[in-house]
């Protein structure tokens, strides 16, 4: 469970506790305090963070976020030409991005920008994100944490320097997003588009030759 999740999920759990108590008093108390606790238990469920099986084998990348796979195109990133493969949050998916390869991170840049609804491709060069490059054996890799038009807040929790394994946690975004991953030419994208994806644990590429 991720630790925010108590500052978002208490509140109505006590309100809902305090309707239950004036139920006798109020009509209707009974099932405002029920719709609450309902609200408390969904907000815990959301911030969920379950542990995963990370994939081993050399030369792989795997999915960074729960979701489906809405996009693959290929696409310039730094006057690089390589693969970005987008992935949609849908609100009951778990929202803890995860480290796609092992690598350091040369650097997180954040910007601001719209919350289009997260499906949208104008999301992945106009809405709020995070921009999170690494350097790797295999060559430059970006994660972009991107909000959606209910996600209001990107919250990354690495920082430039750092050095993470595969399937390391990256960060969160709150209710409903995009992740987006670049990853350079030579890499092969064996996911397709519509699958759906577990952050850490899904492979997403893998190139033939390693380092």
């Amino acid at each position: 469970m991720v630790k925010e999740a108590y500052r978002f999920a208490l509140p109505p759990l006590a309100l809902g506790a305090v309707c239950f108590l004036m139920a006798g008093r109020w009509h209707g108390a009974a099932w405002l305090g029920g719709a609450l606790v309902v609200l408390g238990l969904f907000v815990f469920y959301f911030f969920r963070d379950p542990e995963r099986s990370i994939p081993q084998d050399p030369g792989l990348a795997v999915a960074p976020a729960d979701g489906h796979v809405i996009e693959i195109v290929e696409e310039a990133l730094d006057s690089r030409m390589g693969h970005r493969v987008s992935i949609f949050l849908a609100i009951w998916d778990v929202h803890v991005q995860r480290a796609p390869v092992a690598g350091r991170i040369a650097g997180v840049e954040y910007r601001p920008g719209k919350f289009y609804g997260a499906f949208r491709a104008a999301a992945s060069r106009e809405n709020e994100q995070n921009i999170i490059r690494m350097d790797t054996p295999q060559g430059p890799v970006t994660v972009k944490q991107i909000a959606g038009a209910v996600a209001r807040r990107v919250i990354c929790w690495t920082r430039e320097g750092a050095t993470l394994d595969r399937g390391e946690r990256l960060g969160l975004i709150r209710f409903g997003s995009r992740v987006d991953i670049w990853l350079p030419a030579d890499a092969q994208v064996v996911i397709e588009r519509g699958a759906k994806v577990k952050g850490g644990e899904s492979i997403l590429a893998r190139w033939t030759s390693t380092p």
